[in-house]
């Protein structure tokens, strides 16, 4: 009733309502999960490793200073580009492609061969349903037999 008065909240409930809607929905929730699974895999795995070849170098800390913190107030004076927060998430991102890129291979993998199959040719129909095809035909044909030419 109300989406009488309001035309438009039927519109929104048929975009909704639409499967790549709720399928962009599913990715996107899962891409945020999976977003926590890389960052987990950088800061803990792929990093410390990474900073041990290069002197035990903490990536994330690796920053440049602007302008130091002064220690006599408690105010946080300290002005810096931290550019080893910056590799840390540029690592996320080429990990987070090679991934997607991986995916896509395999997705694309898929619908060549998919494409590659004859447009005729169909697979081999279970050994259950073949023998059922031929007990069709047999009685079919024991049908035409037993009727034999009709006069009217």
């Amino acid at each position: 009733m109300l989406e009488r008065k309001v035309p438009i909240l039927g519109e929104f409930r048929e975009f909704i309502a639409r499967g790549n809607v709720i399928d962009l929905a599913v990715g996107v929730i899962i891409g945020a999960a999976f977003n926590d699974i890389v960052k987990s895999l950088v800061d803990q795995i792929v990093m410390p490793p990474v900073g041990l070849l290069l002197s035990g170098i903490d990536f994330s800390h690796l920053q440049w200073v602007l302008k130091p913190d002064d220690p006599a107030t408690k105010l946080n004076e300290l002005v810096a580009i931290q550019y080893g927060a910056f590799l840390n998430t540029l690592i996320k991102f080429v990990i987070v492609a090679w991934v997607v890129f991986l995916l896509v291979k395999g997705v694309n993998m898929i619908r060549r061969r998919e494409a590659e199959r004859p447009a005729g040719e169909e697979a081999a129909p279970p050994p259950q349903e073949a023998l059922l095809g031929e007990i069709r035909d047999l009685l079919k044909a024991q049908a035409v037999r037993d009727e034999g030419p009709t006069r009217h």
